[in-house]
């Protein structure tokens, strides 16, 4: 979340922020939380007069009794027992100021950085970069869902029969084309300096409220009701996590952690094509790279993580675009966020495969993930960075689709090793 500091040091620069993410209501959303932080302080400031002034008369009352002038020191106790009560109401004042400025800050997105382009929706993402090759389709190409049963690949009725839709079964080579996506995305991470970690895929509240999927995703997790538990949209929110309420040596500093997790996505409000195949699914398997850092290099590392999935796609020898995402297409949490598409040349269409974000400080506040300075031992809030490295459902949809011949399907030179065979027949 954002911080007061930032509101108070230049709030009409934060109102700008917001509203370049087309966030309703910016200004009165920042007034409503300097008014909370404004009765927080007041109450502090009263507090501190009335302990100031328990403290000097607490000191009067031995004198006062030594001098035989004991009605003047049972009225000194009184004022005392008084000033106690009064600060048992400021302290719960300012508990309640804090906690209602703690609420405000989470409904507020965070602000993007000033190369975020502006714009309302996907149509104004800015392309910064191409790359691949053109891919040539034998004649009757067909889209991965008809590829998948074909080669009996994926059963997309049998996930339907045993869960719902949106839960496909992946069957033989299609099950071993996952695994092997999986472990050359973690050993391409595992090269880049990534530590794995193997994280729960059901988290709490205050991991959701930590990485900002509360309350703002609320509606697109699934709920364990009876323990009060969510199933995680991506492994960010569980890996991210292990760092709320620590504060870090600065010499360890980046932290660069990877992890597999099958991720959940309710997905409410997706139709049509949108959803065919594999295009939108809401269980699916995803390595994601995550990321703390001290401010001043965390522009570094996202550039890094960038080149990091970049270079995947291009052993994997898809063709890809990198966009800028513009402010109204960003995540609440994000400061700037880069997704990466390949081309799906069976269905004419660019498929989102990765969103690489840095989220400044706003993630970290939230977690309070702090560093300690090895210059000054002060202790500042890091900066915490994300991106899928890969996610698999658009891979493989891109895959089947992109590298389908007459003979069967092409494995990627990369990926041979993992697959044991260059094709699927």
């Amino acid at each position: 979340m954002l911080t007061i500091k930032q509101i108070t040091e230049d709030k009409e620069a934060v109102i700008r922020g917001l509203e370049k993410k087309h966030f309703t209501g910016a200004r009165e959303a920042i007034d409503a939380v300097l008014e909370a932080d404004g009765r927080r302080k007041a109450a502090q400031a009263q507090l501190d007069n009335l302990l100031a002034e328990a403290k000097t008369i607490s000191k009067q009352i031995g004198a006062l009794m030594k001098e035989g002038k004991a009605d003047e020191a049972a009225a000194a106790r009184e004022r005392v027992a008084e000033i106690k009560e009064q600060t048992k109401a400021l302290e719960e004042a300012m508990k309640t100021a804090a906690e209602d400025r703690k609420q405000l800050l989470y409904t507020i997105p965070n602000i993007p950085y000033d190369l975020v382009p502006e714009g309302t929706g996907a149509e104004d993402n800015l392309v910064v970069k191409t790359g691949g090759h053109d891919t040539v389709l034998p004649e009757n190409a067909l889209p991965h869902w008809e590829l998948a049963k074909k080669y009996n690949l994926i059963d997309f009725d049998l996930g339907v029969k045993i869960t719902g839709a949106g839960f496909p079964v992946y069957i033989g080579q299609g099950a071993r084309l996952q695994r092997a996506l999986i472990n050359f995305f973690l050993d391409e991470a595992r090269a880049a300096g990534y530590t794995e970690i193997m994280p729960p895929t059901v988290v709490n509240a205050d991991s959701g409220y930590g990485t900002g999927q509360l309350p703002d995703k609320e509606g697109q997790m699934y709920h364990c009701n009876e323990d009060d538990l969510y199933l995680i949209p991506t492994a960010e929110v569980p890996v991210t996590n292990i760092y709320r309420d620590v504060i870090i040596p600065e010499a360890e500093l980046p932290i660069k952690n990877c992890a597999y997790t099958q991720c959940f996505r309710r997905e409410a409000g997706s139709y049509g094509k949108d959803v065919r195949g594999l295009n939108r699914l809401h269980e699916f398997s995803k390595i994601e790279i995550v990321r703390i850092d001290k401010p001043e290099h965390s522009e570094q590392s996202h550039q890094e993580m960038l080149a990091h999935v970049e270079g995947l796609l291009q052993k994997l020898e898809l063709p890809y675009r990198i966009l800028r995402l513009c402010g109204g297409d960003m995540s609440f949490t994000a400061a700037i966020c880069y997704d990466f598409e390949v081309y799906s040349e069976a269905q004419k269409r660019w498929l989102e495969v990765s969103s690489v974000s840095n989220f400044d400080s706003y993630q970290a506040n939230r977690l309070q993930c702090r560093y300690r300075s090895a210059a000054d031992k002060s202790i500042n809030l890091c900066h915490t960075l994300n991106g899928s490295a890969l996610a698999l459902p658009r891979i493989v949809a891109a895959l089947l689709e992109d590298f389908q011949t007459p003979e069967g399907i092409r494995i990627p030179k990369a990926l041979q090793p993992y697959m044991g065979t260059d094709m699927i027949k």
